[in-house]
């Protein structure tokens, strides 16, 4: 019984994802979840309470699976940027649940708060060794990482564009990844200090 539970959660989430993704929060059916799942549809109030708090869960997984996927490494940013590039071109349908994210529940939760306290802790101690530029605010300089390695999927005609999810040749990919991680690695390089 527990793991037809398990796997009924799971198939929820996995549908609620795609809904969500394709729908907002907003647009976003319980009717059309519950089927993708081939669950009742009690059952998400069951498990998840209501459509918001399935929206939550669903938001949580991503994120947790993200940092389980790409773990934060403030002394080799270029490599994490690049990481975050790949995550997201194996997933182009996280950045738009992430966009309905921000444009129906704008925000910040505790978890997503405590993620960036502790990844802007991480970048501050490899400021002070001496491995990234010390000059920039630690905050702007994840930022600017972060911005850096999602940017081609915001983009009008990004490879998030396609109908199969990936709507650019593997070599455009490349091409982008490599600008990206070249991209973070000028921003995070310590300037050199002048000879005597």
């Amino acid at each position: 019984m527990a793991r037809d539970s398990s796997a009924t959660r799971a198939r929820l989430l996995d549908a609620a994802f795609a809904e969500f993704a394709a729908y907002g929060i907003a647009g976003a059916r319980v009717d059309r979840i519950a089927e993708a799942a081939q669950a009742n549809k009690r059952l998400i109030y069951v498990y998840f309470g209501n459509k918001e708090e399935l929206f939550d869960a669903v938001l949580r997984r991503a994120l947790e699976t993200g940092s389980e996927t790409v773990p934060f490494d403030a002394r080799d940013l270029p490599g994490y940027a690049g990481a975050v590039y790949d995550h997201l071109v194996e997933r182009p349908s996280l950045m738009r649940l992430v966009a309905w994210k921000q444009l129906e529940r704008p925000g910040i939760t505790d978890a997503e708060a405590e993620s960036y306290r502790g990844k802007i802790a991480m970048v501050e101690e490899a400021q002070r060794a001496g491995l990234i530029d010390p000059e920039p605010d630690p905050a702007d300089l994840l930022t600017l990482v972060m911005g850096l390695s999602q940017s081609w999927f915001g983009a009008v005609g990004g490879p998030a564009g396609g109908t199969a999810g990936t709507g650019w040749s593997p070599e455009r990919l490349a091409r982008h990844r490599a600008a990206v991680v070249e991209s973070v690695r000028r921003v995070t390089t310590p300037a050199a200090t002048p000879a005597p």
